[in-house]
């Protein structure tokens, strides 16, 4: 018996076996088991039974067993009362047995009983055995696929581990090696800033020259014209004499620069460009993280500055006609809060920006860094504009006035009066001493800057003032507001305006002529840059920025128009 079962637990190990074997293998143990307890109970019994006896140690049922008994000992009488009594009471003793099971009282069932009970039990194990070996096979074979999987992605994650911590070891080395570089790099871009900056200031100095002897080369000395000149300077001397006492000594007169007009007109081509629908994106220039509230271009120069909310300015050197390439040249920072402005002063050697820190500023590019400091408003500055002489330099502010500033002297020549809400915009009319102011009181003001006095005022818009500009070539003069609508007006009839183009409903932001004046350059909240078209107010619209368009800007041709935003970005139409 105990070879068969071990013979069973190795085959465990093995597949399953069939029904069949295990009834024919549980009947041989069986039959075993009970020649053991026959043999068990034969030696404790007197020797000599027969052989008929051994029928006896064949396990029956309780019942059965009983009548047997009864029926060898002839108590017929008792098998029958016994019969009758077992037969009437069967259906009571099965109610009674599943009431004691029900309440966990029940009576050990004898071997036969205990054998069907396990045997049943057996069989119902047996047939989910072969239910559950298929799922347990393809388990078994998913686990094998798992296993290997598992050691593959080992393998990688060790070769990963070991590709990572070697290229670690390569980024810290490559990271010493750039240190060692960055005092070289650092003394390499000094050396290209300062190259940059002194070839600016060569050119400079070239156009000035230049400019300077086709002045001379072009006056004309009749001797009618000395004979003026000479009566204008006695009685402009004595007129000098009595004011002596009440004028700064360092103070200037506002003069008229003609030489500067005729050769800024002389770049200008009025018929070459007329239709907007030509204007296509051509370059972008990520010129600062934060918005860019202003940008102008360099007098003369291919330089565009730039101001910002980050408090610092940045002069680009735009690309040429083929290049896609724009270089910073200048960075300048000093104010104490965002920038709202920046102005160029007209022989291009200088830069005005304005600031939320109430301030006004003057930079030199030669020197690079700010050279005056103008306090004098009292909330923040919003834009500047200087005097075609450069002796000049006008401020509006929060504060509801506008302030003429002396540079020679570094005091406050004028300060204007008459707007009773914030000055958005300020622009002097070129080479004239004609100042033009726009506020949020819905109003334009015209002044002369020579006597302080407001000479003209404008009234048309029904939504705060944003802008106001000037056209180069003529009388005209445009302003916007804050519900996108732009008037244009003749400076010779403040009643009316000539003209007027919708392109709200979100504000327009700032304007700018073309040197021509035929086209306006518009900088809208919703993104877009539009152009318009004076004499017949068409408008075209250009789109390439991502957010609100704060400033605009022709060239010195009218070819290009260049635009900047709260995006950061700097984009050239061509």
């Amino acid at each position: 018996m105990s070879a068969r079962r071990k013979e069973r637990a190795e085959g465990g190990n093995k597949e399953f076996f069939s029904e069949e074997e295990g009834r024919s293998i549980e009947e041989e143990d069986f039959e075993e088991a009970m020649r053991e307890a026959a043999s068990s109970t034969a030696t404790r019994r007197k020797p000599g039974p027969s052989k008929q006896q051994i029928i006896l140690i064949i396990p029956e049922a309780v019942d059965d067993f009983l009548r047997n008994f009864l029926r060898r000992i002839s108590l017929s009488h008792t098998l029958n009362s016994f019969q009758a009594e077992w037969y009437s009471s069967a259906q009571k003793l099965l109610s009674e047995s599943l009431t004691m099971a029900a309440t966990g009282i029940f009576f050990i069932p004898d071997a036969l009983t205990h054998r069907q009970l396990l045997q049943n039990e057996l069989q119902t194990v047996h047939r989910e055995t072969e239910l559950i070996r298929p799922e347990v096979l393809v388990t078994g074979n998913s686990l094998l696929r798992m296993q290997r999987e598992r050691d593959f992605h080992r393998l990688q994650y060790r070769q990963v581990a070991e590709e990572k911590n070697r290229l670690i070891e390569d980024f810290k080395r490559l990271k010493i090696h750039l240190q060692s570089y960055e005092p070289a790099l650092k003394q390499l871009k000094d050396e290209y800033q300062a190259a940059l900056r002194q070839k600016m200031l060569i050119s400079l100095k070239k156009d000035k020259v230049k400019n300077t002897t086709e002045a001379s080369l072009n006056q004309e000395k009749p001797q009618l014209k000395k004979e003026r000149s000479i009566k204008r300077s006695d009685s402009t001397d004595k007129s000098s004499e009595k004011r002596t006492t009440t004028r700064h000594p360092k103070d200037t007169e506002f003069s008229v620069c003609s030489r500067l007009m005729n050769s800024q007109l002389a770049q200008v081509n009025f018929e070459k460009w007329k239709n907007p629908n030509s204007l296509s994106l051509s370059c972008s220039i990520r010129a600062h993280k934060l918005p860019i509230s202003c940008i102008d271009l360099h007098p003369r120069k291919q330089f565009l500055a730039s101001a910002s909310d980050d408090c610092s300015w940045r002069l680009w050197a735009l690309p040429a006609n083929e290049e896609k390439v724009s270089q910073m040249i200048l960075t300048g920072v000093g104010h104490s809060d965002w920038l709202s402005g920046c102005s160029f002063h007209p022989d291009g050697s200088k830069l005005a920006t304005t600031s939320g820190d109430t301030m006004v500023c003057l930079w030199d590019f030669s020197h690079g860094c700010c050279v005056l400091t103008l306090c004098g408003h009292s909330q923040p500055t919003w834009g500047c504009s200087f005097h075609s002489s450069g002796h000049f330099l006008a401020s509006c502010s929060a504060d509801t006035t506008a302030k003429l500033w002396d540079l020679n002297s570094q005091r406050c020549h004028l300060t204007l009066r008459r707007h009773t809400a914030s000055v958005n915009s300020i622009c002097f009319l070129p080479y004239t001493s004609v100042l033009l102011t726009c506020s949020e009181d819905k109003a334009l003001a015209m002044w002369d800057a020579r006597l302080g006095v407001c000479t003209a005022t404008f009234h048309g818009h029904q939504h705060p003032c944003n802008h106001t500009a000037f056209s180069l070539a003529g009388n005209t003069m445009a302003s916007c507001d804050s519900w996108g609508i732009i008037n244009l007006w003749d400076i010779r009839k403040p009643a009316l305006a000539m003209a007027t183009v919708d392109a709200g409903p979100l504000a327009a932001n700032q304007m700018s002529f073309s040197p021509s004046g035929k086209m306006l350059a518009v900088a809208s909240s919703d993104g877009l840059v539009r152009v318009v078209e004076v004499d017949s107010c068409v408008v075209r619209c250009l789109s390439g920025h991502s957010d609100v368009v704060q400033s605009v800007t022709f060239d010195h041709k009218g070819e290009t128009v260049m635009s900047a935003g709260t995006d950061g970005v700097i984009n050239i139409w061509s």
